[in-house]
């Protein structure tokens, strides 16, 4: 059991290392799935605002990690 939780472990870790990158994430997920179209956004800028929101997320995540 204890090597079977290490495994979860190591594999959870492979993909969301950086908690608050993940939580980033699914906030503006959430954002752009529900307040958006709420906002009345055209729907052609909606697929660019998710873009733009989760490359400003990345950049952020990359410059705070390059400072550690």
């Amino acid at each position: 059991m204890k090597a079977a939780l290490e495994a979860l472990q190591e594999v959870y870790g492979l993909f969301v290392e950086d908690g608050s990158l993940a939580i980033g994430i699914v906030v503006w997920l959430l954002v752009t799935i529900f307040i958006v179209p709420a906002l009345h956004a055209p729907e052609n800028l909606r697929a660019p605002l998710l873009f733009l929101g989760l490359a400003i997320l990345l950049v952020e995540n990359v410059v705070r990690a390059s400072k550690r």
